[in-house]
């Protein structure tokens, strides 16, 4: 067998918690990403660093702090576990969160990017024949950076599932709740059982070969068409 029980129930679990953040965090970033691309202010540099934090910042570093703003004794814990009874960090919601805030940037600033290039002049145009915010959002925004959603859902997946250090600070190495796949290649290599190291690094090397193709294949895509010339209309006149 190429996985072992083992290796599956981790992929199954990486893969709910890529999705579960690439979902929230395309619903979170829109919104940021919208207001940084529009935003004409001072306080602009000092949102736009907050955001791109976790691209600099050591995992380690960033796992610790989200470890004890999560901790049970902290006041978003003790909120948390009375609302649910259970506890956020080492937990699966708990993961969820750091990921959110680890892969924030790898969503936000494709969306930014392509949020700033938009016509101003064809969303006040819709705005002065009646159309409301929502609906120019809806009807210009979407259709023309739908390359760009999907360049920044592609990333913010592909981030999550190579997650190791926050992961590992904030979820501990619990099989079934917390243990995805980076730590359990981890074990691996920890217990010397290279056999399985190998078969785990691969499946991870194809899956990344496979998410950086989408990624510069959206990116060409995009390009070509900004690259191709509009359709001038000919008068006829000599």
């Amino acid at each position: 067998m190429f996985l072992s029980p083992t290796d599956i129930l981790a992929l199954s679990l990486t893969f709910k918690l890529a999705l579960v953040t690439t979902v929230l965090l395309l619903l979170i970033s829109t919104p940021i990403a919208w207001l940084l691309s529009r935003w004409d202010s001072p306080w602009r540099a000092l949102l736009e660093s907050v955001v791109a934090l976790p691209l600099v910042l050591p995992p380690t570093v960033l796992g610790f702090y989200l470890l004890i703003m999560l901790a049970p004794n902290s006041m978003l814990g003790q909120t948390w576990y009375a609302l649910t009874g259970h506890q956020l960090a080492f937990s699966f919601t708990g993961l969820v969160i750091a990921s959110m805030i680890y892969s924030l940037p790898f969503v936000v600033q494709p969306l930014q990017l392509a949020f700033e290039k938009i016509d101003k002049a064809s969303m006040e145009c819709a705005e002065v024949l009646g159309a409301s915010s929502w609906r120019r959002f809806t009807s210009i925004v979407i259709p023309s950076t739908r390359n760009s959603f999907l360049l920044a859902s592609v990333l913010g997946f592909a981030h999550t599932v190579g997650e190791f250090g926050v992961v590992l600070m904030i979820g501990g190495n619990i099989p079934g709740e917390t243990q995805v796949l980076s730590l359990v290649l981890y074990d691996y290599v920890e217990s010397l059982d290279y056999d399985a190291a190998h078969r785990l690094a691969a499946t991870l090397v194809f899956f990344s070969m496979a998410m950086l193709i989408i990624v510069y294949s959206l990116n060409r895509g995009t390009l070509l068409r900004k690259k191709t010339p509009k359709p001038s209309i000919s008068t006829g006149e000599t």
